[in-house]
């Protein structure tokens, strides 16, 4: 999606409307799948997820990456890699359109539905709120001299959350 020319940016904000697409986009940014493997994923239709598939193909937001025979057809394997979205600017920015970070600064970004073991998770979201905590604690105001200017998100969801009377998984949605 090219953020400087306005119709694709809003065809590009129209394709994101839907919240399956954005489900979607999490599990092809991680790997390249075809819609079977999508559906099979969000426990929905292969025709419906094929269909979001192109919306989101037709905005730029996702490229084929592979089409690999199967049955006397041709599977599409899509994946999705994100943009580079412009910070807002203000007088003064000399920064370069259209990166969020600056070139060469460090930074660290993961967009992803992932599986992983119970423990794991627990581990990794106290670590994440410790983190968080941290951030919000080393703040200091606007411009103070011998600071960076930053900008953090940090969101983590368990996506299936197991019953107690049968280990079955249930979605949150």
């Amino acid at each position: 999606m090219d953020m400087g020319d306005s119709r694709n940016t809003l065809h590009g904000m129209r394709a994101l409307a839907h919240p399956l697409r954005m489900r979607i986009l999490g599990l092809v940014g991680d790997r390249a799948m075809s819609a079977a493997e999508v559906a099979r994923e969000l426990k929905d239709s292969q025709p419906n997820i094929s269909y979001h598939l192109r919306k989101l193909a037709d905005a730029g937001l996702v490229e084929i990456v592979e089409e690999v025979p199967i049955r006397g057809g041709l599977a599409k394997r899509y994946r999705h890699y994100p943009p580079a979205v412009a910070a807002p600017r203000g007088p003064g920015d000399d920064s370069v359109p259209g990166r969020r970070a600056a070139p060469g600064a460090e930074a660290a970004l993961t967009d992803a539905e992932l599986w992983v073991d119970p423990q794991v998770w627990q581990d990794l979201v106290a670590r994440g709120r410790d983190l968080s905590h941290q951030l919000r604690d080393a703040a200091r105001p606007p411009r103070t001299p011998g600071t960076v200017r930053v900008s953090t998100t940090i969101s983590m969801v368990q996506m299936d959350i197991p019953t107690q009377a049968t280990g079955d998984t249930h979605t949150t949605e």
